[in-house]
């Protein structure tokens, strides 16, 4: 399996709620007919001064590269509770199961 991973960052959430970590992940298995399955969460440390720590959502797929759109899309189409992840969220790949964040492509936004 590849990895996709949702990155949040609370400082630019409307509403930093944790349901996220659980909402998101179900959504994208929901609309993607299980396409991209959830993998797991892990909080990310910042560098000094930046609001923190990130949340990092694992998501798991045969293909990465072809697939990572429809979280885009999911997100331009519809909020998270009261969040639009469109402006907020990023998307990173890879080719690797259960990848490191470090070794992953950003691919959104471009």
């Amino acid at each position: 399996m590849q990895t996709i991973i949702v990155l949040l960052n609370p400082g630019m959430l409307e509403n930093a709620d944790l349901d996220l970590r659980y909402r998101i992940p179900d959504r994208i298995e929901e609309v993607s007919n299980s396409l991209i399955q959830s993998n797991g969460y892990d909080y990310i440390d910042t560098e000094d001064g930046d609001p923190g720590p990130l949340m990092g959502i694992w998501l798991e797929t045969e293909n990465a590269h072809r697939n990572w759109h429809i979280v885009r899309d999911l997100f331009q189409r519809e909020k998270f509770i009261g969040n639009d992840l469109s402006l907020s969220a990023q998307i990173y790949i890879s080719e690797k199961d259960t990848d490191d964040l470090e070794n992953c492509v950003l691919v959104f936004p471009e």
